[in-house]
């Protein structure tokens, strides 16, 4: 799906990264990594276990709102990520159109846990995860969300995505 518009999106530590590069390279389309256009205020409230307020946020995601309008308009495929803990910042991603298609990335509390807690160089840390997932809103039926178990291996995940993408 060359045209595909898709937000993979979850906690921290749930794997966004590693999955929605694997699939933007499979797609061959457009990467965009939604960590990189946090603000520097943003990125240093969370170094330091702050949480991020949704008027932290709003910036952050209308920018990657914009990105994704970008490729709409274009009618080219783009891969963001961005944990779009609510449906409201779902909202605003989605910017009125029924065409993105999330990628809710899902799986257990000490898994997750694990995976944040032997990563090294990320600005987010494992104690912010309990903020996360307290503010995790999992997308609701109407919303169509794609959810993946990250449990599975990253190539089973990947595989079930490019075949989804593709019907």
């Amino acid at each position: 799906m060359k045209n595909g518009l898709f937000v993979v999106m979850g906690v921290a530590g749930s794997g966004k990264t590693l999955i929605g590069a694997a699939l933007a390279h499979a797609l061959d389309v457009e990467f965009v990594e939604g960590d990189e256009f946090h603000s520097e205020q943003s990125i240093a409230k969370m170094s330091a276990g702050i949480p991020l307020t949704d008027a932290d946020r709003a910036e952050w995601l209308r920018t990657l709102a914009f990105r994704l309008r970008v490729h709409r308009r274009a009618g080219t495929g783009i891969v963001v990520t961005c944990s779009a803990l609510k449906r409201a910042y779902r909202e605003v991603l989605r910017g009125g159109a029924k065409d993105i298609h999330f990628i809710f990335l899902k799986g257990p509390r000490d898994l997750i846990s694990q995976r944040l807690a032997s990563r090294g160089g990320h600005f987010m840390p494992a104690s912010l995860l309990d903020s996360q997932l307290a503010t995790l809103e999992e997308p609701a039926p109407d919303e169509n969300a794609w959810v993946c178990d990250v449990t599975k291996p990253p190539a089973e995940i990947i595989t079930d995505l490019v075949t989804r993408a593709s019907q």
